[in-house]
């Protein structure tokens, strides 16, 4: 049984970008938590099968963020629906999940399917453009967020996305200090092992994503840093 609540570090690949077998090897063999499959745009489910398939060659948790329906994949461990808080666009609140129950709601593992309330901070991001997000928030306003996402919606995890910024960590800390059940996942800019471990004493679980596509070495490097803060060693 998959045990998200465990995680504290995930590699998020993009089934649009382009990523060898040897590197793909390096990140499923890494030590990292979990291995996320998703992006804003290029999704198919061609290219999210594909990828999928490949790492299935490794033990590794895998689990698919889903932002198109039609790139809907079987063989996942769990799949995350973002429900995107701040978006103008309601069509990533409730729309597109409308659609997607009602298109495949006979076939769905409810057991195998997370909520996550999406809280997007970069306005320059593909992601925010695309959901037209209200991203000039102030911290009560994300506080806000996350008090609607754990207590009105209960969802399992609020995901604070800076989209290749690194964000406010003072923000993201207070949020998930702030949260009783829920987790706090956050992404953008760590490209580091630096910035990781910023980024995992505000975060519950980090997420590292463009840096395996600008710099491979600094992203695995990510790893070891993570779990050199569990071992308190730095």
């Amino acid at each position: 049984m998959i045990d998200m609540r465990r995680w504290k570090h995930v590699f998020k690949l993009d089934p649009d970008r382009d990523i060898d077998d040897m590197a793909l090897e390096r990140i499923c063999l890494s030590g990292t938590d979990a291995v996320m499959v998703g992006g804003t745009s290029g999704v198919t489910f061609d290219n999210t099968v594909d990828l999928l398939s490949r790492i299935r060659r490794f033990e590794v948790d895998c689990v698919l963020e889903i932002s198109d329906r039609d790139a809907i994949v079987p063989g996942f461990d769990l799949y995350f629906i973002p429900i995107v808080l701040n978006a103008s666009n309601p069509d990533w609140i409730i729309g597109h999940h409308h659609l997607a129950v009602k298109e495949y709601g006979p076939m769905m593992q409810w057991d195998q399917i997370v909520a996550e309330g999406y809280v997007i901070l970069n306005g320059d991001s593909t992601a925010a453009r695309v959901t037209e997000a209200r991203t000039e928030l102030e911290r009560s306003d994300v506080e806000a967020y996350a008090k609607i996402a754990e207590r009105l919606f209960r969802l399992p995890v609020l995901y604070l996305e800076y989209s290749g910024t690194f964000g406010d960590m003072e923000l993201v800390r207070r949020t998930a200090s702030s949260l009783q059940d829920a987790r706090l996942f956050y992404g953008g800019g760590i490209d580091g092992p630096e910035k990781a471990r910023q980024a995992a004493a505000a975060a519950h679980t980090i997420i590292v994503g463009n840096a395996i596509y600008e710099n491979l070495d600094r992203a695995l490097e990510t790893v070891q840093a993570i779990q050199d803060v569990e071992k308190g060693c730095l």
